[in-house]
Protein backbone atom coordinates (compact mmCIF):
# COMPACT_ATOMS: atom_id res chain seq x y z
CA UNK A 1 0.00 0.00 0.00
CA UNK A 2 1.06 3.26 -0.57
CA UNK A 3 -0.18 4.36 2.38
CA UNK A 4 2.63 1.95 4.31
CA UNK A 5 5.16 5.31 3.67
CA UNK A 6 2.80 7.15 5.96
CA UNK A 7 1.66 4.49 8.75
CA UNK A 8 4.17 1.03 8.84
CA UNK A 9 7.59 0.80 10.59
CA UNK A 10 9.73 2.67 13.10
CA UNK A 11 10.76 5.40 10.96
CA UNK A 12 7.15 6.24 10.05
CA UNK A 13 6.78 7.03 13.97
CA UNK A 14 6.58 10.57 13.67
CA UNK A 15 3.76 10.50 10.99
CA UNK A 16 1.34 8.41 13.41
CA UNK A 17 2.05 10.86 15.71
CA UNK A 18 0.41 13.03 13.77
CA UNK A 19 -2.52 10.66 12.55
CA UNK A 20 -2.89 10.56 16.06
CA UNK A 21 -3.41 14.01 16.65
CA UNK A 22 -6.23 13.77 14.15
CA UNK A 23 -7.73 11.66 15.91
CA UNK A 24 -7.33 8.01 13.96
CA UNK A 25 -7.29 4.87 16.17
CA UNK A 26 -4.62 2.24 15.41
CA UNK A 27 -7.10 0.19 13.82
CA UNK A 28 -8.02 3.12 11.57
CA UNK A 29 -3.95 3.63 10.47
CA UNK A 30 -3.57 -0.36 9.49
CA UNK A 31 -6.80 0.09 7.10
CA UNK A 32 -5.88 1.86 3.73
CA UNK A 33 -6.36 5.58 3.65
CA UNK A 34 -9.11 6.65 0.83
CA UNK A 35 -8.31 10.40 0.17
CA UNK A 36 -11.86 12.14 -0.83
CA UNK A 37 -11.66 15.11 -2.72
CA UNK A 38 -14.48 17.64 -1.53
CA UNK A 39 -15.57 20.27 -4.14
CA UNK A 40 -17.63 21.56 -1.23
CA UNK A 41 -18.10 25.38 -1.07
CA UNK A 42 -20.63 28.19 -0.14
CA UNK A 43 -20.45 29.92 -3.31
CA UNK A 44 -21.42 27.80 -6.10
CA UNK A 45 -25.13 26.33 -6.26
CA UNK A 46 -23.98 22.70 -7.88
CA UNK A 47 -21.48 22.47 -4.21
CA UNK A 48 -23.79 23.65 -1.81
CA UNK A 49 -24.87 19.81 -1.32
CA UNK A 50 -21.60 18.25 -1.55
CA UNK A 51 -20.98 17.80 2.35
CA UNK A 52 -23.92 15.65 2.48
CA UNK A 53 -22.34 13.91 -0.74
CA UNK A 54 -19.19 13.46 0.93
CA UNK A 55 -20.43 12.16 4.07
CA UNK A 56 -22.21 9.17 2.18
CA UNK A 57 -18.25 8.19 0.32
CA UNK A 58 -17.21 8.60 3.59
CA UNK A 59 -19.66 5.96 4.92
CA UNK A 60 -19.72 4.14 2.15
CA UNK A 61 -15.49 3.83 2.38
CA UNK A 62 -15.47 3.28 6.16
CA UNK A 63 -18.57 -0.13 5.36
CA UNK A 64 -16.32 -1.39 2.50
CA UNK A 65 -13.14 -1.37 5.27
CA UNK A 66 -11.46 1.71 3.94
CA UNK A 67 -10.49 5.40 5.90
CA UNK A 68 -11.87 7.74 4.32
CA UNK A 69 -10.25 11.17 4.84
CA UNK A 70 -11.21 14.38 3.12
CA UNK A 71 -9.58 17.16 1.77
CA UNK A 72 -10.64 20.26 -0.25
CA UNK A 73 -10.69 21.73 -4.18
CA UNK A 74 -11.73 24.81 -5.34
CA UNK A 75 -14.66 26.06 -7.77
CA UNK A 76 -15.26 29.02 -9.42
CA UNK A 77 -19.47 29.16 -10.07
CA UNK A 78 -19.52 30.34 -14.10
CA UNK A 79 -22.27 31.83 -13.64
CA UNK A 80 -21.26 34.33 -11.11
CA UNK A 81 -18.31 35.19 -12.78
CA UNK A 82 -19.81 35.73 -16.26
CA UNK A 83 -19.19 38.78 -18.24
CA UNK A 84 -16.75 40.33 -15.77
CA UNK A 85 -12.62 40.05 -14.67
CA UNK A 86 -13.86 36.86 -13.04
CA UNK A 87 -14.41 34.95 -15.86
CA UNK A 88 -10.79 35.11 -16.24
CA UNK A 89 -10.47 33.18 -13.51
CA UNK A 90 -12.63 29.99 -14.44
CA UNK A 91 -10.93 28.02 -17.34
CA UNK A 92 -7.85 28.38 -15.08
CA UNK A 93 -8.78 27.36 -12.12
CA UNK A 94 -8.55 23.54 -14.23
CA UNK A 95 -5.05 23.56 -13.48
CA UNK A 96 -4.92 24.49 -9.81
CA UNK A 97 -7.52 21.67 -9.10
CA UNK A 98 -5.24 19.10 -10.86
CA UNK A 99 -1.95 20.47 -9.38
CA UNK A 100 -3.19 20.82 -6.09
CA UNK A 101 -5.06 17.46 -5.72
CA UNK A 102 -1.95 15.84 -7.38
CA UNK A 103 0.06 17.89 -4.56
CA UNK A 104 -2.21 16.52 -1.39
CA UNK A 105 -2.13 12.97 -2.77
CA UNK A 106 1.42 12.82 -3.25
CA UNK A 107 2.48 14.73 0.00
CA UNK A 108 0.06 12.35 1.97
CA UNK A 109 0.27 9.03 0.25
CA UNK A 110 -3.26 7.72 -0.18
CA UNK A 111 -4.57 4.63 -0.98
CA UNK A 112 -7.11 5.70 -3.45
CA UNK A 113 -9.16 8.50 -4.31
CA UNK A 114 -12.70 9.59 -4.54
CA UNK A 115 -13.62 12.44 -6.29
CA UNK A 116 -16.62 14.24 -5.50
CA UNK A 117 -16.62 17.37 -8.15
CA UNK A 118 -19.98 19.26 -9.94
CA UNK A 119 -19.32 22.10 -11.51
CA UNK A 120 -17.17 23.28 -15.35
CA UNK A 121 -14.03 23.10 -14.48
CA UNK A 122 -13.29 20.78 -10.95
CA UNK A 123 -14.96 17.51 -13.18
CA UNK A 124 -11.99 17.89 -16.01
CA UNK A 125 -9.86 19.47 -12.92
CA UNK A 126 -10.31 16.22 -11.02
CA UNK A 127 -10.08 13.98 -14.03
CA UNK A 128 -7.35 15.42 -15.04
CA UNK A 129 -5.48 15.05 -11.60
CA UNK A 130 -6.77 11.28 -11.57
CA UNK A 131 -5.29 10.51 -14.89
CA UNK A 132 -2.13 12.06 -13.77
CA UNK A 133 -1.82 10.30 -10.52
CA UNK A 134 -2.85 6.91 -11.86
CA UNK A 135 -4.11 5.60 -8.42
CA UNK A 136 -7.38 3.99 -7.91
CA UNK A 137 -10.09 6.82 -8.25
CA UNK A 138 -14.02 6.62 -8.76
CA UNK A 139 -15.95 9.90 -9.58
CA UNK A 140 -18.98 10.88 -7.77
CA UNK A 141 -20.91 14.00 -8.49
CA UNK A 142 -23.34 16.33 -6.71
CA UNK A 143 -25.54 15.83 -9.43
CA UNK A 144 -27.98 18.67 -11.56
CA UNK A 145 -30.21 21.07 -10.74
CA UNK A 146 -34.11 20.66 -11.33
CA UNK A 147 -35.65 22.97 -13.88
CA UNK A 148 -37.16 26.09 -13.01
CA UNK A 149 -40.64 26.92 -14.10
CA UNK A 150 -42.07 29.93 -15.62
CA UNK A 151 -45.67 30.28 -16.82
CA UNK A 152 -46.13 26.79 -16.58
CA UNK A 153 -42.83 25.92 -18.82
CA UNK A 154 -39.68 24.77 -17.63
CA UNK A 155 -36.82 26.80 -17.93
CA UNK A 156 -33.09 26.83 -16.49
CA UNK A 157 -30.16 29.80 -16.31
CA UNK A 158 -30.15 30.01 -20.45
CA UNK A 159 -33.32 31.32 -19.60
CA UNK A 160 -32.38 33.67 -17.51
CA UNK A 161 -29.39 35.27 -19.27
CA UNK A 162 -31.74 35.55 -22.50
CA UNK A 163 -34.32 37.30 -20.68
CA UNK A 164 -31.64 40.43 -20.05
CA UNK A 165 -31.35 40.62 -23.70
CA UNK A 166 -35.21 40.42 -24.16
CA UNK A 167 -35.16 43.38 -21.43
CA UNK A 168 -32.58 45.80 -23.59
CA UNK A 169 -34.72 45.00 -26.51
CA UNK A 170 -37.68 46.03 -25.21
CA UNK A 171 -39.75 42.91 -25.38
CA UNK A 172 -39.88 42.33 -21.38
CA UNK A 173 -40.44 44.70 -18.60
CA UNK A 174 -38.32 44.68 -15.29
CA UNK A 175 -41.20 42.61 -13.73
CA UNK A 176 -41.12 39.62 -16.19
CA UNK A 177 -37.27 39.73 -15.68
CA UNK A 178 -37.10 39.65 -12.07
CA UNK A 179 -40.09 36.38 -11.90
CA UNK A 180 -37.38 34.60 -14.21
CA UNK A 181 -34.66 35.36 -11.72
CA UNK A 182 -36.31 33.88 -8.74
CA UNK A 183 -37.75 30.77 -10.69
CA UNK A 184 -35.00 29.61 -12.79
CA UNK A 185 -32.49 27.87 -10.42
CA UNK A 186 -34.88 26.32 -7.86
CA UNK A 187 -32.77 23.89 -6.31
CA UNK A 188 -29.21 23.32 -5.81
CA UNK A 189 -27.45 21.14 -8.40
CA UNK A 190 -25.56 22.24 -11.70
CA UNK A 191 -27.21 24.30 -13.86
CA UNK A 192 -30.36 21.66 -15.02
CA UNK A 193 -29.61 21.92 -19.56
CA UNK A 194 -26.48 20.15 -20.76
CA UNK A 195 -24.08 23.15 -20.06
CA UNK A 196 -20.43 22.48 -18.98
CA UNK A 197 -21.07 20.78 -15.51
CA UNK A 198 -23.38 18.35 -16.53
CA UNK A 199 -22.18 17.56 -20.26
CA UNK A 200 -18.66 16.47 -17.95
CA UNK A 201 -20.42 14.40 -15.42
CA UNK A 202 -22.20 12.42 -18.15
CA UNK A 203 -18.71 12.11 -20.22
CA UNK A 204 -17.40 10.86 -17.03
CA UNK A 205 -19.97 8.21 -16.75
CA UNK A 206 -19.16 7.15 -20.92
CA UNK A 207 -15.65 7.36 -19.96
CA UNK A 208 -16.08 4.41 -16.82
CA UNK A 209 -14.87 6.64 -14.02
CA UNK A 210 -18.33 7.37 -12.74
CA UNK A 211 -21.52 4.97 -11.68
CA UNK A 212 -24.56 4.96 -13.59
CA UNK A 213 -26.27 8.00 -12.76
CA UNK A 214 -23.71 9.99 -11.75
CA UNK A 215 -24.38 12.13 -14.55
CA UNK A 216 -28.16 12.53 -14.33
CA UNK A 217 -29.28 12.03 -11.06
CA UNK A 218 -30.98 15.12 -9.88
CA UNK A 219 -29.19 16.51 -6.65
CA UNK A 220 -32.13 16.45 -4.47
CA UNK A 221 -32.50 13.00 -4.79
CA UNK A 222 -32.21 10.84 -1.89
CA UNK A 223 -30.71 8.27 -5.12
CA UNK A 224 -27.73 10.58 -5.25
CA UNK A 225 -27.29 9.99 -1.79
CA UNK A 226 -26.75 6.34 -2.17
CA UNK A 227 -25.05 6.55 -5.51
CA UNK A 228 -21.79 8.54 -2.81
CA UNK A 229 -22.46 5.72 -0.60
CA UNK A 230 -21.92 2.75 -3.79
CA UNK A 231 -19.09 4.98 -4.77
CA UNK A 232 -17.13 4.93 -1.39
CA UNK A 233 -17.75 0.80 -1.17
CA UNK A 234 -16.73 0.68 -4.83
CA UNK A 235 -13.51 2.38 -4.40
CA UNK A 236 -12.19 -0.25 -1.84
CA UNK A 237 -13.13 -3.02 -5.18
CA UNK A 238 -11.01 -0.77 -7.46
CA UNK A 239 -8.12 -1.04 -5.01
CA UNK A 240 -8.08 -4.09 -4.19
CA UNK A 241 -8.20 -5.44 -8.17
CA UNK A 242 -5.71 -2.91 -8.76
CA UNK A 243 -7.91 -1.11 -11.34
CA UNK A 244 -6.40 2.45 -12.17
CA UNK A 245 -7.65 5.73 -14.18
CA UNK A 246 -4.87 4.95 -16.98
CA UNK A 247 -6.83 1.12 -17.56
CA UNK A 248 -9.88 2.77 -17.94
CA UNK A 249 -8.72 6.01 -19.68
CA UNK A 250 -7.73 4.47 -22.59
CA UNK A 251 -7.95 5.51 -26.40
CA UNK A 252 -11.14 3.89 -26.82
CA UNK A 253 -12.71 5.06 -23.83
CA UNK A 254 -11.96 8.72 -24.70
CA UNK A 255 -13.33 7.35 -28.61
CA UNK A 256 -16.16 6.22 -26.47
CA UNK A 257 -16.77 9.70 -24.66
CA UNK A 258 -16.50 11.46 -27.95
CA UNK A 259 -18.99 9.16 -29.32
CA UNK A 260 -21.64 9.79 -26.49
CA UNK A 261 -20.60 13.77 -26.36
CA UNK A 262 -21.84 13.75 -30.29
CA UNK A 263 -24.90 11.86 -29.27
CA UNK A 264 -25.78 13.67 -26.46
CA UNK A 265 -25.03 17.65 -28.03
CA UNK A 266 -22.62 18.22 -24.90
CA UNK A 267 -20.96 22.14 -24.36
CA UNK A 268 -18.21 23.00 -26.63
CA UNK A 269 -16.26 22.87 -23.57
CA UNK A 270 -15.91 19.30 -24.00
CA UNK A 271 -13.70 19.35 -26.60
CA UNK A 272 -11.42 21.44 -24.42
CA UNK A 273 -11.89 18.98 -21.43
CA UNK A 274 -11.63 15.74 -23.47
CA UNK A 275 -8.07 16.44 -25.10
CA UNK A 276 -6.44 17.72 -21.60
CA UNK A 277 -7.48 14.82 -19.78
CA UNK A 278 -6.84 12.79 -22.69
CA UNK A 279 -2.97 14.54 -22.43
CA UNK A 280 -2.26 13.91 -18.85
CA UNK A 281 -3.32 9.91 -19.39
CA UNK A 282 -1.10 9.51 -22.61
CA UNK A 283 -3.25 10.10 -25.40
CA UNK A 284 -2.78 11.69 -28.09
CA UNK A 285 -6.22 13.35 -28.46
CA UNK A 286 -6.86 15.99 -31.58
CA UNK A 287 -9.92 18.00 -31.64
CA UNK A 288 -9.53 17.30 -35.75
CA UNK A 289 -11.23 13.42 -35.24
CA UNK A 290 -14.32 14.85 -33.77
CA UNK A 291 -15.68 15.50 -37.30
CA UNK A 292 -15.35 11.90 -38.13
CA UNK A 293 -16.85 10.78 -35.15
CA UNK A 294 -19.73 13.40 -35.45
CA UNK A 295 -20.42 12.42 -39.51
CA UNK A 296 -21.12 8.68 -37.64
CA UNK A 297 -22.63 9.75 -34.96
CA UNK A 298 -26.60 10.68 -34.85
CA UNK A 299 -27.22 13.45 -32.06
CA UNK A 300 -30.14 11.88 -30.15
CA UNK A 301 -30.95 14.60 -27.04
CA UNK A 302 -31.74 18.10 -27.78
CA UNK A 303 -31.42 18.79 -23.65
CA UNK A 304 -31.61 22.43 -22.65
CA UNK A 305 -30.44 25.43 -24.48
CA UNK A 306 -31.08 23.38 -27.87
CA UNK A 307 -34.13 21.32 -27.00
CA UNK A 308 -36.96 21.83 -24.26
CA UNK A 309 -35.94 18.75 -21.92
CA UNK A 310 -33.89 18.75 -18.92
CA UNK A 311 -31.09 16.55 -16.70
CA UNK A 312 -34.11 15.70 -14.88
CA UNK A 313 -35.81 14.30 -18.18
CA UNK A 314 -32.60 12.10 -19.34
CA UNK A 315 -32.34 10.66 -15.70
CA UNK A 316 -35.87 9.38 -16.13
CA UNK A 317 -35.60 8.43 -19.86
CA UNK A 318 -32.75 6.06 -19.03
CA UNK A 319 -29.69 7.96 -18.43
CA UNK A 320 -26.41 8.19 -20.05
CA UNK A 321 -26.68 4.38 -20.10
CA UNK A 322 -29.54 4.21 -22.14
CA UNK A 323 -28.06 7.20 -24.83
CA UNK A 324 -24.75 4.26 -24.84
CA UNK A 325 -27.38 1.39 -25.70
CA UNK A 326 -28.95 3.00 -28.37
CA UNK A 327 -25.20 3.86 -29.73
CA UNK A 328 -24.38 0.23 -29.74
CA UNK A 329 -27.09 -0.90 -31.73
CA UNK A 330 -25.19 0.37 -34.88
CA UNK A 331 -21.72 -0.36 -33.06
CA UNK A 332 -20.77 2.80 -32.36
CA UNK A 333 -19.18 1.98 -29.03
CA UNK A 334 -15.95 -0.06 -28.00
CA UNK A 335 -18.19 -2.29 -25.50
CA UNK A 336 -14.66 -3.68 -24.24
CA UNK A 337 -13.32 -0.93 -22.14
CA UNK A 338 -13.00 -1.78 -18.53
CA UNK A 339 -14.84 0.53 -16.00
CA UNK A 340 -15.01 2.09 -12.17
CA UNK A 341 -17.23 -0.69 -12.10
CA UNK A 342 -15.30 -3.38 -12.55
CA UNK A 343 -17.28 -4.04 -15.93
CA UNK A 344 -16.75 -3.23 -19.19
CA UNK A 345 -19.08 -0.56 -21.21
CA UNK A 346 -21.08 -3.74 -22.63
CA UNK A 347 -21.90 -5.70 -19.45
CA UNK A 348 -22.84 -2.03 -17.77
CA UNK A 349 -25.41 -1.12 -20.74
CA UNK A 350 -26.97 -4.65 -20.86
CA UNK A 351 -30.53 -4.19 -20.65
CA UNK A 352 -30.31 -0.30 -20.27
CA UNK A 353 -33.74 0.96 -20.87
CA UNK A 354 -35.07 3.99 -23.41
CA UNK A 355 -37.90 4.89 -21.43
CA UNK A 356 -38.63 7.94 -23.14
CA UNK A 357 -37.70 8.31 -27.29
CA UNK A 358 -38.35 11.87 -27.23
CA UNK A 359 -36.12 13.11 -24.54
CA UNK A 360 -33.59 10.28 -26.06
CA UNK A 361 -34.26 9.57 -29.56
CA UNK A 362 -33.59 6.09 -31.12
CA UNK A 363 -31.00 5.13 -33.50
CA UNK A 364 -33.10 5.01 -36.22
CA UNK A 365 -34.55 8.06 -35.52
CA UNK A 366 -32.15 10.67 -34.52
CA UNK A 367 -32.50 14.73 -34.34
CA UNK A 368 -29.89 14.36 -36.83
CA UNK A 369 -27.53 12.01 -38.64
CA UNK A 370 -24.59 13.73 -37.53
CA UNK A 371 -23.40 14.65 -34.38
CA UNK A 372 -23.91 17.48 -31.86
CA UNK A 373 -20.88 19.34 -31.95
CA UNK A 374 -18.69 20.50 -35.36
CA UNK A 375 -15.01 21.36 -36.14
CA UNK A 376 -14.64 24.12 -38.39
CA UNK A 377 -11.65 25.34 -40.38
CA UNK A 378 -10.52 28.04 -43.17
CA UNK A 379 -8.25 31.05 -43.10
CA UNK A 380 -10.10 32.06 -40.18
CA UNK A 381 -9.25 28.71 -37.74
CA UNK A 382 -6.36 27.21 -39.53
CA UNK A 383 -6.00 24.59 -36.53
CA UNK A 384 -9.51 25.01 -35.51
CA UNK A 385 -13.25 26.82 -34.16
CA UNK A 386 -15.53 24.98 -32.57
CA UNK A 387 -19.46 25.08 -32.77
CA UNK A 388 -22.37 23.66 -30.99
CA UNK A 389 -24.68 22.32 -34.46
CA UNK A 390 -27.29 20.81 -32.72
CA UNK A 391 -28.17 24.23 -30.94
CA UNK A 392 -27.79 25.87 -33.76
CA UNK A 393 -30.85 26.92 -36.40
CA UNK A 394 -31.38 25.38 -39.70
CA UNK A 395 -31.04 28.64 -41.41
CA UNK A 396 -28.07 29.64 -40.06
CA UNK A 397 -26.05 26.48 -40.68
CA UNK A 398 -24.90 28.21 -43.89
CA UNK A 399 -24.44 31.85 -43.14
CA UNK A 400 -22.26 34.87 -44.97
CA UNK A 401 -22.00 38.57 -43.78
CA UNK A 402 -20.38 41.51 -42.82
CA UNK A 403 -17.84 41.25 -40.24
CA UNK A 404 -18.34 43.08 -36.81
CA UNK A 405 -15.05 43.40 -34.57
CA UNK A 406 -14.61 43.90 -31.04
CA UNK A 407 -11.75 43.28 -29.71
CA UNK A 408 -12.97 42.56 -26.41
CA UNK A 409 -16.57 41.08 -24.79
CA UNK A 410 -17.38 44.31 -23.03
CA UNK A 411 -17.69 46.40 -26.34
CA UNK A 412 -19.21 43.53 -27.92
CA UNK A 413 -22.22 43.64 -25.62
CA UNK A 414 -22.16 47.45 -25.62
CA UNK A 415 -22.84 47.13 -29.27
CA UNK A 416 -25.46 44.35 -29.28
CA UNK A 417 -27.61 45.86 -26.35
CA UNK A 418 -27.42 49.61 -28.46
CA UNK A 419 -28.66 48.09 -31.15
CA UNK A 420 -25.70 48.60 -33.63
CA UNK A 421 -25.88 44.70 -34.41
CA UNK A 422 -28.49 43.79 -36.97
CA UNK A 423 -29.67 40.79 -38.89
CA UNK A 424 -26.78 39.30 -41.54
CA UNK A 425 -23.84 40.55 -39.04
CA UNK A 426 -21.18 37.96 -37.91
CA UNK A 427 -19.60 39.32 -33.95
CA UNK A 428 -16.08 38.80 -34.17
CA UNK A 429 -14.65 39.03 -30.59
CA UNK A 430 -11.11 38.59 -30.12
CA UNK A 431 -7.98 38.60 -27.83
CA UNK A 432 -9.82 36.83 -25.51
CA UNK A 433 -8.54 33.20 -25.66
CA UNK A 434 -6.14 31.50 -23.36
CA UNK A 435 -3.40 33.83 -23.86
CA UNK A 436 -5.10 37.13 -25.23
CA UNK A 437 -7.56 37.03 -22.13
CA UNK A 438 -6.10 35.59 -20.30
CA UNK A 439 -8.28 32.69 -19.24
CA UNK A 440 -10.21 32.28 -22.37
CA UNK A 441 -13.25 33.99 -20.99
CA UNK A 442 -17.06 32.00 -21.84
CA UNK A 443 -19.40 34.32 -23.76
CA UNK A 444 -22.97 33.61 -22.74
CA UNK A 445 -23.65 37.53 -22.49
CA UNK A 446 -23.41 38.15 -26.09
CA UNK A 447 -24.49 35.13 -27.02
CA UNK A 448 -27.63 35.31 -25.12
CA UNK A 449 -28.27 39.26 -25.64
CA UNK A 450 -28.36 38.19 -29.50
CA UNK A 451 -30.91 35.63 -28.97
CA UNK A 452 -33.11 37.82 -26.31
CA UNK A 453 -32.92 40.57 -29.00
CA UNK A 454 -34.10 38.17 -31.63
CA UNK A 455 -31.17 38.08 -33.73
CA UNK A 456 -30.51 34.38 -32.64
CA UNK A 457 -31.75 33.23 -36.42
CA UNK A 458 -29.98 35.70 -38.53
CA UNK A 459 -26.41 36.74 -36.39
CA UNK A 460 -23.43 34.73 -35.66
CA UNK A 461 -20.78 35.06 -33.52
CA UNK A 462 -16.64 33.93 -33.90
CA UNK A 463 -14.39 34.51 -31.12
CA UNK A 464 -10.74 32.89 -29.98
CA UNK A 465 -12.50 32.74 -26.68
CA UNK A 466 -15.23 29.71 -25.26
CA UNK A 467 -18.81 29.52 -24.89
CA UNK A 468 -21.17 28.47 -22.15
CA UNK A 469 -22.59 25.58 -22.49
CA UNK A 470 -25.90 27.41 -22.35
CA UNK A 471 -25.01 29.55 -25.05
CA UNK A 472 -26.95 28.45 -28.52
CA UNK A 473 -26.79 29.51 -32.10
CA UNK A 474 -24.22 29.89 -34.65
CA UNK A 475 -21.73 30.57 -31.90
CA UNK A 476 -17.91 29.40 -32.98
CA UNK A 477 -15.38 29.70 -30.34
CA UNK A 478 -11.75 28.22 -29.95
CA UNK A 479 -10.57 29.90 -32.97
CA UNK A 480 -7.02 28.35 -33.16
CA UNK A 481 -4.39 30.17 -33.06
CA UNK A 482 -6.25 32.70 -31.22
CA UNK A 483 -5.44 36.48 -32.06
CA UNK A 484 -2.82 37.22 -29.25
CA UNK A 485 -0.46 34.80 -31.05
CA UNK A 486 -1.35 36.46 -34.32
CA UNK A 487 -3.90 33.96 -35.56
CA UNK A 488 -5.69 35.10 -39.11
CA UNK A 489 -8.61 36.39 -36.89
CA UNK A 490 -6.76 38.90 -35.60
CA UNK A 491 -6.69 40.23 -38.79
CA UNK A 492 -10.35 40.46 -39.84
CA UNK A 493 -11.40 43.92 -40.52
CA UNK A 494 -14.94 45.29 -40.01
CA UNK A 495 -17.00 44.73 -42.89
CA UNK A 496 -15.06 42.26 -44.14
CA UNK A 497 -17.57 39.25 -45.08
CA UNK A 498 -17.24 36.35 -43.37
CA UNK A 499 -18.82 32.96 -44.87
CA UNK A 500 -19.42 29.95 -42.78
CA UNK A 501 -20.61 26.65 -43.78
CA UNK A 502 -21.47 24.55 -40.89
CA UNK A 503 -22.42 21.05 -42.57
CA UNK A 504 -19.27 21.25 -45.12
CA UNK A 505 -17.10 22.20 -41.40
CA UNK A 506 -15.78 25.26 -43.26
CA UNK A 507 -15.27 28.75 -42.08
CA UNK A 508 -13.42 31.84 -44.17
CA UNK A 509 -13.16 35.66 -44.39
CA UNK A 510 -13.22 36.54 -47.90
CA UNK A 511 -10.54 38.19 -47.92
CA UNK A 512 -7.49 37.48 -50.80
CA UNK A 513 -4.24 35.84 -49.44
CA UNK A 514 -2.33 38.85 -50.46
CA UNK A 515 -4.28 40.92 -48.39
CA UNK A 516 -3.85 39.00 -45.69
CA UNK A 517 -0.28 38.73 -45.77
CA UNK A 518 -0.08 42.80 -46.04
CA UNK A 519 -2.20 42.91 -42.99
CA UNK A 520 0.43 40.69 -41.38
CA UNK A 521 3.00 42.90 -41.97
CA UNK A 522 1.13 45.70 -39.89
CA UNK A 523 0.41 43.66 -37.26
CA UNK A 524 2.02 44.07 -34.25
CA UNK A 525 1.47 41.49 -30.41
CA UNK A 526 -0.04 43.48 -27.76
CA UNK A 527 1.62 43.94 -24.27
CA UNK A 528 -0.24 41.40 -21.79
CA UNK A 529 -2.97 42.81 -19.96
CA UNK A 530 -1.94 40.83 -16.70
CA UNK A 531 1.77 40.92 -15.74
CA UNK A 532 1.08 39.72 -12.31
CA UNK A 533 0.00 36.97 -9.98
CA UNK A 534 -0.88 33.44 -11.67
CA UNK A 535 -2.95 35.18 -14.61
CA UNK A 536 0.95 36.33 -15.13
CA UNK A 537 1.84 32.50 -15.25
CA UNK A 538 -1.03 31.04 -16.94
CA UNK A 539 -0.60 33.54 -19.87
CA UNK A 540 3.35 32.75 -20.39
CA UNK A 541 2.66 28.30 -20.26
CA UNK A 542 -1.22 28.38 -21.73
CA UNK A 543 -1.02 26.35 -24.99
CA UNK A 544 -4.15 26.98 -28.00
CA UNK A 545 -7.66 25.94 -27.57
CA UNK A 546 -7.64 23.11 -30.10
CA UNK A 547 -5.38 21.64 -27.66
CA UNK A 548 -7.07 21.97 -24.98
CA UNK A 549 -5.19 24.97 -23.43
CA UNK A 550 -3.22 22.74 -21.50
CA UNK A 551 -0.47 24.01 -19.84
CA UNK A 552 3.40 23.73 -20.85
CA UNK A 553 6.41 25.02 -19.58
CA UNK A 554 7.98 27.68 -22.14
CA UNK A 555 11.37 26.49 -23.60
Amino acid sequence: MRSDQVTKGMQQAPHRSLFNALGLTKEEMERPLIGIVSSYNEIVPGHMNLDKIVEAVKLGVAMAGGTPIVFPAIAVCDGIAMGHTGMKYSLVTRDLIADSTEAMAMAHQFDALVMVPNCDKNVPGLLMAAARLNIPSIFVSGGPMLAGHVHGQKRSLSSMFEAVGSYAAGKMTAEDVEEFENKVCPTCGSCSGMYTANSMNCLTEALGMGLRGNGTIPAVYSERIKLAKHAGMQIMELLKNNIRPRDIMTKDAFMNALTVDMALGCSTNSMLHLPAIAHEAGVELNVDIANAISAKTPNLCHLAPAGHTYMEDLNEAGGVYAVMNELAKKDLLNLNCITATGKTVGENISGAVNRDPETIRPIDNPYSVTGGIAVLKGNIAPDSGVVKRSAVVPEMMVHSGPARVFDCEEDAIEAIKSGKIVAGDVVVIRYEGPKGGPGMREMLNPTSAIAGMGLGSSVALITDGRFSGASRGASIGHVSPEAAVGGPIALIEEGDIISINIPENIMNVEVSDEELAARREKWQPREPKITTGYLARYTAMVTSGNRGAVLEVPR
